[in-house]
């Protein structure tokens, strides 16, 4: 059987930890990651009744979008919901894991899962994030070139957008001089060397850094492997917040909250009047979304689909743009059904469930 270490490093390749927010806590909040997995339940919240559920289901692991602990904690004597539920976790042998903003932020994510829902397509991150690229320059043989950069490609270096092993190379003279403990592919010891290489040149996403690198060592034919890593400001286009893209036809306003309500299965849709009524782009993002209002009108949405607007924010809007406020909860609740996928495609052997509490502590009267 799985361990739950096997399920988290499953999640994680696909919504890496460096890709949180800092005000996060996504990851293993309670637990022992060695233990063979039982069952898994999959929450958008993690609550005392959520692991009530998960000791009725023989279930070891949840699975939450939201992290039950977001700042330390000092004492856990049962004073409020999160000590509560964190003691009884512990009590019950229950590891509780938290894949939150880092899901939010890549593009098969929460926004992914919204945008589905609706009928999106074309779909681009809405606001891509800087800081999360390094490049890679490596110096190879001329003959090993084709082969090690496979090696680095295979290890995922060299994405760009919807490109694949893309690389620049450059070819020139390497010089070096074996010492007499040296085991030299090429050369001989004690005894000055010239050698037609490539400088070869990739950019990779920095959590594969260690990947690239020991790709890069085992296919290279040197004994000792001469390359830099630069960590670069250029925007990852695959990771970032939110997701913007078109509908299948344009829709006016009444037609497109008919369509929203239905197919995010909402009873309230809190919005602005379009002056131009006329709806085609759409930008989402699930969850607290409002700082990324401006991004979604720089980048031409005629609606932005999100949660948690304050008043004053709705005026932001100034007729030129749809905020439709959702609700938090109704705009994450299906991320349950996107773990579940995921875990079902490769963990074919432990049992899944998608929680039956409803979490929201929002109700409409």
């Amino acid at each position: 059987m799985p361990k739950i270490n096997d399920i988290i490093r499953f999640l994680e390749n696909i919504a890496p930890p460096s890709y949180q927010e800092s005000y996060d806590n996504s990851g293993l909040i309670t637990g022992d990651s060695s233990a063979e997995v039982t069952g898994v339940l999959i929450s958008l919240d993690c609550i005392e009744s959520v692991v009530d559920e998960a000791i009725s289901k023989n279930c070891n692991l949840i699975v939450a979008h939201h992290p039950i602990v977001f700042g330390g904690l000092k004492r856990l004597t049962g004073k409020n919901y999160v000590e509560r539920t964190v003691i009884k976790a512990i009590k019950n042998d229950i590891a509780i894991y938290a894949i939150h903003t880092n899901l939010d932020n890549v593009l098969p994510g929460v926004n992914n899962m919204i945008a589905q829902k609706i009928g999106l397509s074309n779909l681009n991150i809405l606001a891509p994030k800087q800081g999360t690229l390094c490049k890679l320059e490596a110096f190879i043989p001329q003959e090993n070139t084709d082969a090690v950069l496979d090696a680095i490609h295979n290890a995922g270096a060299g994405n760009v957008g919807n490109y694949s092993q893309c690389s620049f190379r450059v070819l020139g003279t390497g010089t070096f001089k074996p010492n007499q403990e040296a085991n030299p592919t090429i050369g001989t010891q004690n005894q000055q060397e010239y050698v037609e290489e490539h400088k070869v040149e990739v950019i990779f996403p920095q959590h594969l850094q260690g990947a690239v690198l020991a790709a890069l060592k085992k296919a290279h034919p040197y004994e000792e492997v001469a390359y830099y890593i630069q960590h670069i400001a250029n925007t990852n286009q695959a990771v970032g917040s939110g997701i913007i893209g078109k509908l299948a036809k344009p829709m006016t306003s009444q037609e497109f909250l008919v369509h929203l309500k239905d197919s995010m299965n909402v009873s309230v849709v809190k919005y602005t009047p379009l002056k131009d009524d006329k709806i085609e782009t759409v930008a989402v993002c699930g969850g607290a979304g409002s700082f990324l209002l401006k991004t979604a009108k720089a980048r031409g949405a005629q609606a932005f689909i999100s949660a948690d607007f304050k008043y004053h924010e709705f005026f932001d809007a100034e007729g030129k743009i749809m905020i439709a406020d959702i609700g938090h909860y109704e705009s994450e609740v299906f991320t349950k059904e996107l773990i579940d996928g995921f875990l079902n495609e490769k963990f074919a052997n432990i049992a899944t469930y998608l929680s039956e509490v409803n979490t929201n502590p929002v109700k409409y009267f």
